[in-house]
């Protein structure tokens, strides 16, 4: 069917959807031409990650562009409606922090990461940084060598950040505007990633401190020049042209393709950041939609890339797609730039290959093992169930979701059940009804298998929801040992499956049990933290429904209120009401 299909498919560009037998769209891909390019799936062998794309193919789709850059347009809007599995696989599509030193009368340093793209060429941005640790880090340096502002809001009264000398006290003092605009150029001076002025500033406190005798400040300020030196100065390359770059390598070996971007920020190289992901489409698709949706997650685009030459045809399309200056270097220290980035990219890739190669035995393939042990053809999603009522309290439930092996915590969600009893049967039949009545109502996607935390009982109540649903949905419970630790498969007929204890199934088993048991019982906490305090306030003369609900949202525990003192009461809750609570909760256990 599929090869009578091809015969009709033209010789032109577009785009080609892929679906499984659940008519999901499992990938979405363009061509020049894309009848050759939907050919090579069915006329060829395959290895790796694509050939487990082909196997699941039952179905595909195309749509004609009138263009190679209309198609990479479609291509990326597909993506983004669809979210197809094959396209996000092993794909973590990061949005870097970055650091903003804010334009306010008395400037602050941030760690930003949701940026408002069209408004930060208003803003004073610096980065990207690889992970949130290392701006953060630079943050925490500059703060400590820099008395700026620290509040988000100015205070009445001068706080510990002036009395340790960071900062100048804006609050209640008069400060000269030359002095905050010298600070702030010194700042953005090193953010541009000239760091002398600082070096300078902190040898001079180390050589006080060492005359001072006060010889482990003096150590802890040597530490900080080794920050700098090692972290910071690390650039190889300045092109001395204040011009910001990123530049793609990339390296393939294996069925897994490396890239490696190297940020150049005012000429000089400042960081690097790495992703490997396995082999899906061809080797100029994989770099060419790498580069492209590069920018997608709220990155700020540079003034200019440089790209290997695999994507010398693509060049001019990615150019006035992204709006970026696009460079093909082929000599000069731009293309030592790509080579050093290349050359990086294949480093990361044979280091890492192991690892790789177990997280996915631990992940992508055991969940494939599981579906082959169930007779599940094509075991995707996951959803995992628990309850947790102790003492008959706060009954609540959670459900999590593991995806090709990996937890996706963007699906979480928390059931507060409505009947208030000790009965794991029942609530389990509420949460499984109201869960999948409600993808029955909005007519969204269900699960490949639903694992309920328990045995029979537990089984048993999710069999009878989904009988009454009309659902076919293979159910499973995990049953656990005296010793409260997982010990086996039940099927939804009550058999135990025999698995390998010592199995990668198995410790993928563990691990979506002990993470579903967590998740619910922390709600659970969270809950019967907030019922404690509701209980205490009512039996508290003075605090009414109003007041009990001002409390609850600021403090939000009864912890947190029993930490207080009788004046920090005081100034939030009148007099006497204010003794009468401190009073009950110092004989509260």
């Amino acid at each position: 069917m599929l090869k009578d299909k091809l015969n009709l498919v033209p010789e032109l560009p577009g785009c080609y959807l892929m679906h499984n037998k659940k008519d999901e769209i499992i990938y979405v891909g363009k061509a020049k031409k894309l009848k050759r390019r939907l050919s090579s799936y069915f006329n060829r062998e395959h290895t790796g990650k694509t050939k487990k794309l082909v196997s699941e193919i039952t179905d595909f789709e195309y749509i004609v562009t009138s263009s190679e850059k209309e198609a990479l347009v479609l291509e990326l809007n597909l993506i983004k409606k669809y979210d197809p599995k094959y396209n996000i696989l092993l794909r973590d599509d990061k949005t870097y922090p970055y650091i903003e030193l804010t334009k306010e009368k008395y400037p602050r340093l941030l760690v930003v990461r949701n940026i408002n793209l069209k408004k930060h060429k208003h803003k004073r941005i610096y980065g990207p940084y690889p992970n949130v640790y290392a701006a953060r880090k630079t943050v925490n340096l500059l703060n400590r060598i820099y008395p700026l502002r620290k509040c988000a809001n100015l205070p009445k009264e001068v706080c510990l950040y002036y009395h340790i000398h960071e900062c100048l006290g804006y609050c209640e003092k008069s400060i000269p505007q030359e002095t905050v605009d010298n600070l702030v150029n010194e700042i953005i001076d090193f953010l541009n990633g000239n760091y002398d002025n600082v070096l300078n500033k902190i040898r001079e406190e180390m050589i006080n401190a060492s005359e001072n005798l006060n010889y482990e400040k003096a150590k802890e300020l040597k530490e900080l020049i080794d920050y700098i030196n090692i972290t910071l100065v690390k650039q190889k390359v300045d092109l001395h042209d204040n011009i910001d770059r990123d530049i793609f390598g990339y390296y393939v070996d294996k069925g897994y393709i490396s890239f490696q971007v190297f940020f150049l920020r005012g000429g000089k190289l400042v960081e690097r950041d790495s992703h490997i992901r396995p082999i899906v489409g061809e080797e100029t698709e994989e770099v060419e939609e790498f580069v492209s949706r590069f920018y997608e997650k709220d990155n700020i685009k540079p003034k200019e890339i440089l790209i290997p030459i695999v994507l010398e045809k693509e060049k001019e399309i990615l150019s006035s797609v992204l709006d970026i200056n696009v460079i093909i270097p082929k000599k000069g220290e731009k293309k030592k730039l790509l080579d050093m980035a290349t050359n990086n990219a294949k480093i990361s890739l044979e280091k890492n290959f192991e690892l790789i190669q177990r997280n996915e035995d631990r992940t992508i393939l055991a969940n494939e093992e599981l579906g082959r042990i169930l007779n599940i053809e094509s075991l995707n999603r996951i959803e995992i169930f628990d309850n947790s009522n102790i003492f008959g309290s706060f009954n609540v439930s959670g459900m999590i979701v593991f995806e090709n092996g990996k937890p996706n915590k963007n699906e979480y969600r928390k059931f507060n059940i409505t009947d208030q009893k000790n009965d794991d049967f029942h609530t389990m039949k509420e949460v499984i009804y109201r869960r999948y009545f409600r993808l029955l109502k909005e007519h969204k996607s269900m699960p490949d298998l639903i694992i309920v935390d328990g045995g029979k009982s537990q089984i048993t109540a999710a069999n009878e929801v989904m009988n009454d649903l009309n659902l076919k949905i293979p159910i499973c419970g995990l049953v656990k040992n005296n010793k409260h630790r997982t010990s086996d498969l039940m099927d939804q007929n009550y058999n135990i499956i025999n698995i390998d204890r010592k199995g990668n199934v198995f410790h993928l088993l563990t691990r979506m049990q002990d993470e579903v048991h967590n998740y619910t019982i922390n709600y659970h906490r969270q809950i019967r933290s907030k019922g404690s305090l509701e209980s205490v306030l009512d039996n508290i003369p003075g605090i009414g429904p109003r007041r009990k609900k001002a409390l609850i949202k600021k403090y939000g525990s009864l912890k947190k209120i029993k930490e207080l003192d009788i004046t920090e009461l005081e100034s939030i809750l009148p007099k006497e009401t204010a003794k009468n609570l401190y009073n009950f909760l110092q004989d509260y256990k």
